[in-house]
């Protein structure tokens, strides 16, 4: 079992299995890293231990803590609103899971990707998957990645034991706050816990100033139970309660107002004629307010904005697992149904309002099976998933106050035929045969697919919601979309000696239909003649883009490796590069994180360590001419961290981000829509400035 696991100081925060003596928190295949973000582990100078220690507490966002390893970026497109780019792919094309649970996002900008409900006092690790995400995951393009939540385990008697497991953090370089975790009581039958988290950040301060509007606020609540019904079967019951505030977003049109989100869940585990038997249930639901002047810039009356966004998900799965062939085999069902609606309004004018996508419904149901285990002298797994698809939307709604133009678009999509439904057919061959004992080849054959969203299908009026692409285009979707469909190989190895290792992966994609953004009316470019063009030159932009499909190419190379320099001395480095192209035209794909390398130096001592890291960025001007994305120069940036453990209940860490103050625009890190962020519009937003940052946590 390969595990990947944060050196809480480390400035890389990557370490090897060939420093690993201890087990992961919870059993994991070789194709899947885990991010330890918090937990209390002695730092052992034997060069086969590794440390298990905090991650760097740089942002408030968990997307970041994944956008350390080979591969992995973060898409910065607010505070509580990065979502993590793999291998080039992003958004719905990478699994994220909470707790295994999926998660659809509640706004048409993807303003709360699932990671939105992952604060980091309350995450305890993040699994992400080596390439392709196992089949049992759900359809997806791309890795899984799954936020594993702090939860409070059984105790060994009857008798109730108290135990917590709390985090406080604070960052200077926006004056946040993040304080919470979980407690409860247990007995070798029950167990009950309760969750809580609470955040507060100011106005984000870079080398070129104070970013007004970017602050940010989140509380989230819950609880949990468990009950084990007899020696084989466990019932379990989780539910969470979060209310965002005001958060800022410059890349998007508008800013968080509130976002309240309720999620729950019920599971039953048992055994069965030898067989493992989970059954699950889940239920979520999303309301969202979003303007554009409370955090920026009042607009004049007639272009005051307030857009209420909903989204409801119920869920449910059965899997099944069994001894099979040397190995494990698991089969399983699975049902999705996602409801959403949004209502544009001007609070000026109650007889302004507009449904760009009204009434909204997605439904997936799926099957699957997938074997894992040795096959003479391999490690194989195969899998196979089969989801039946099915959308459809309602009409329009408009006020009295819109004019004629949104009217016609309204009424062409009133008449056309909404509802859709397709099968699509995933599969996924993974292939590791190790040579000795330090060395390991390793290999994988995969297709997989994705159907559009509610925007990229169902958007009928030229707006700038695009499901978090924050380009600041206007886009409209296609009824007519077809699913995506990836064709991928990858080839690398793992070398893990007592000091050293080295993970590199080599990977092409083919990616049928890929879903993006061309010329709504190719044949009149920059001639406004069309109703469409016309409402969308109405909204800011004359030339919209319509989500069709398309050919593209995703290839690149990515690496971790490390080396153990003396007892107490070690060096780590991470290497990211990935490349995007259409292939029905000479394009490059939109935000393609540029050539990323990560080289950290790290002291050890018994109970404390300290690192310097250096994140180097290459240039990126392999940009998409259709979404009029602009390069971006490389950079250098230097940080440092450090971790105390001041007992076995107690750590401490902290560190400096950006030690030298350099001033940056991230390529990820979206465009200026805020006239009041300091910066001009339509200029990349700033990177994070120098800043100190501290995390204390505790467990009994």
């Amino acid at each position: 079992m390969t595990k990947i696991l944060f050196a809480g100081v480390s400035a890389l925060a990557l370490t090897s299995a060939a420093f690993a003596n201890e087990a992961a928190p919870a059993p994991q295949s070789r194709w899947v890293d885990v991010i330890t973000v918090t937990g209390q582990s002695p730092v052992s100078l034997d060069q086969d231990t590794v440390l298990i220690d905090l991650a760097p507490a740089t942002a408030p966002d968990a997307a970041g803590l994944a956008a350390r390893l080979p591969g992995a970026a973060l898409i910065d497109n607010g505070a509580l609103s990065g979502q993590v780019q793999y291998r080039g792919l992003y958004g719905s094309r990478v699994a994220v899971r909470l707790d295994g649970q999926a998660f659809h996002s509640g706004g048409p900008n993807l303003m709360d990707p699932p990671l939105h409900y992952a604060p980091a006092p309350m995450l305890e690790r993040l699994e992400v998957t080596r390439g392709p995400s196992p089949v049992s995951q759900g359809p997806s393009l791309s890795a899984g990645v799954n936020a594993v939540f702090k939860h409070l385990g059984y105790a060994q008697g009857e008798t109730p034991e108290l135990h917590a497991d709390l985090t406080a953090i604070v960052r200077s370089v926006d004056e946040s706050t993040a304080v919470g975790g979980v407690a409860g009581l247990a007995t070798a039958r029950q167990r009950f816990e309760v969750l809580a988290s609470t955040e507060r950040g100011e106005d984000l301060d870079t080398p070129y100033g104070t970013l007004v509007g970017t602050e940010h606020a989140r509380d989230v609540y819950g609880f949990g139970y468990g009950a084990r019904l007899t020696e084989t079967t466990e019932l379990t019951a989780d539910f969470r309660w979060q209310e965002g505030g005001f958060t800022g977003n410059p890349p998007f049109p508008m800013d968080i107002r509130f976002m309240d989100t309720s999620s729950s869940r019920v599971g039953l585990n048992t055994e069965l004629g030898g067989w493992s038997l989970s059954f699950k249930a889940g239920h979520a639901r999303v309301d969202h307010a979003m303007n554009n002047y409370d955090l920026r810039p009042s607009p004049a009356p007639m272009q005051m904005r307030e857009t209420f966004a909903s989204s409801e998900t119920v869920s449910f799965g059965l899997d099944a697992e069994h001894a099979f062939q040397g190995g494990v085999i698991r089969l399983g069902l699975d049902r999705a149904n996602v409801r959403h609606d949004t209502t544009v309004t001007n609070p000026m004018n109650a007889d302004f309002f507009v449904t760009p996508f009204p009434d909204v419904e997605l439904g997936r149901t799926g099957v699957y099976a997938e074997w894992e285990g040795p096959l003479s002298a391999y490690e194989v797994y195969a899998g196979l998933r089969v989801d039946a698809h099915d959308a459809d939307a309602g009409t329009p709604r408009l006020g009295a106050a819109l004019p004629a133009g949104p009217r016609m678009l309204a009424m062409a999509f009133a008449h056309a035929d909404r509802s859709w439904d397709d099968v699509t057919v995933d599969g996924l061959l993974r292939i590791a045969r190790p040579v000795s004992d330090a060395l390991t080849l390793r290999g994988a054959l995969a297709r997989k697919s994705r159907v559009g969203g509610q925007v990229e299908r169902y958007g009928w009026l030229p707006i700038t919601a695009s499901g978090g692409l924050a380009d600041g285009n206007t886009y409209v979707g296609s009824l007519d979309l077809k699913p995506e469909v990836a064709t991928s190989l990858e080839a690398g190895f793992d070398l893990e000696t007592p000091r050293a290792y080295l993970r590199p992966t080599a990977y092409v994609s083919w990616i049928e239909d890929y879903i993006q953004g061309v010329p709504a009316e190719p044949d009149t470019p920059g001639v406004v003649d069309t109703p469409l063009e016309m409402v969308s030159a109405m909204n800011g932009d004359p030339t919209p883009l319509r989500f069709s499909n398309v050919d593209a190419r995703l290839y690149g190379f990515d690496a971790d490796f490390g080396l153990r320099l003396s007892q107490n001395w070690r060096a780590d480095g991470v290497l990211t590069y990935v490349r995007g192209e259409r292939e029905d035209v000479d394009d490059d794909l939109y935000r393609i994180t540029p050539a990323t390398l990560r080289l950290s130096a790290t002291y050890e001592q018994k109970v404390w360590s300290a690192s310097l890291e250096t994140l180097m960025v290459a240039e990126q001007d392999k940009v998409s001419t259709e979404n009029s994305e602009q390069a971006t120069p490389g950079r250098v940036l230097v940080n440092a961290y450090g971790r105390w453990d001041v007992s076995e209940r107690v750590s401490l860490s902290a560190g400096i981000e950006n030690l030298l103050d350099q001033p940056y625009r991230d390529h990820l890190g979206g465009y200026n829509r805020n006239a009041g962020l300091g910066v001009p519009m339509g200029e990349r937003v700033p990177g994070a400035g120098a800043g100190v940052w501290m995390r204390l946590n505790t467990r009994f």
